[in-house]
């Protein structure tokens, strides 16, 4: 399955080349999240029971399922007394509840910078706030974030639904967000919200991750030179569908979102010249570096890596998993 928009055709015949932009690819809360199955593989042997997709790529999910990874859409599929790692996306307080009644052995990949969120939603709660979650209706991180104060969060899906927010009179009331938005998008609703609500407050930092906003604004710096975008990630990846319309509103002509090469077309680069390359922050390199091969056999073999920003952050694995690798002397 792939999302695109209709490519540009033109008679004449321009250079070939490729601009990559970076940075792109696997953020460090996917990168953790990914390590903290295999590492849990290794240690306690297959099988290993992941609740929802560690990260939305189909690629990865996948591989580790070839490994023993057995992934479920609740806890009660999970037998009793078995481990069972929590998605990158994280979840609702309900959740681990579930998992203590069915003794399991759980291990929490949630993304420190969704744990941000969730501890903000938490406090804002019991200080009495009325919070404005702003995020994608169902997503995991949005359904895990609410699930933290059910009863004091509206979930408002964008700038159309900003009108639609009802708060009773002196209520307090602050936003937030799903971390894996479009900025420009987050901004708009936000703008949309403060006109009706002018003591709408903001949250004490930036709730959308460091690594959305710099492969966002890394397509942004790309995008108005490209004939064709390509973005690599899979459809149920919120940051990776967000690439695509960022690159769209950042003047690329024409633009396509493919979990791998093979699902490439030929028809979509006819005349194209420049064409852009980047991935979501769940993809790893190995399916950029596909993209880029099939590209090359086209004659799209002369490539520019442009750097945006640089990234070193790095998480520590669960703590939970750390203590028994460490008994194990795999620390």
């Amino acid at each position: 399955m792939t999302d695109s928009t209709s490519a540009p055709t033109s008679d004449a015949a321009p250079a070939r080349k490729v601009l990559l932009a970076a940075p792109r690819g696997y953020c460090a809360g996917v990168d953790r999240a990914v390590i903290t199955v295999e590492k849990a593989l290794e240690l306690y042997g297959a099988p290993v029971y992941v609740r929802k997709e560690i990260v939305h790529n189909k690629h990865v999910v996948e591989t580790l399922q070839a490994r023993g990874a057995v992934f479920v859409e609740e806890t009660e599929e999970v037998p009793e007394g078995s481990i069972v790692v929590f998605s990158a996306h994280g979840v609702a307080p309900s959740v681990h509840e579930e998992a203590a009644q069915r003794n399991l052995r759980t291990i929490d990949a949630t993304c420190p910078l969704v744990t941000k969120v969730h501890q903000e939603a938490r406090r804002f709660a019991d200080e009495g706030y009325r919070i404005l979650l702003i995020g994608h209706e169902g997503h995991e991180e949005v359904v895990g974030t609410s699930g933290e104060a059910p009863e004091a969060i509206t979930i408002v899906d964008g700038p159309s639904h900003a009108d639609d927010v009802e708060i009773a009179e002196g209520e307090k009331v602050v936003w937030l967000s799903q971390t894996t938005l479009s900025v420009d998008e987050t901004i708009e609703t936000v703008d949309r919200l403060r006109a009706r609500l002018p003591i709408l407050m903001d949250p004490p930092s930036d709730d959308i991750c460091y690594a959305t906003q710099n492969r966002q604004v890394a397509v942004k710096d790309i995008a108005s030179r490209c004939d064709v975008l390509v973005v690599v990630g899979s459809g149920n990846s919120s940051n990776s569908v967000r690439l695509v319309e960022v690159g769209l509103d950042a003047g690329a002509a024409a633009a396509y979102r493919v979990d791998a090469a093979s699902e490439l077309q030929e028809s979509w680069f006819d005349g194209a010249g420049t064409i852009g390359v980047t991935s979501g922050a769940s993809v790893p390199e190995i399916l950029v570096d596909g993209v880029l091969e099939w590209l090359a056999a086209r004659g799209y073999g002369d490539v520019e890596e442009v750097h945006s920003a640089e990234e070193h952050l790095q998480f520590a694995l669960p703590p939970e998993l750390r203590r028994d690798l460490k008994a194990a002397g795999k620390s």
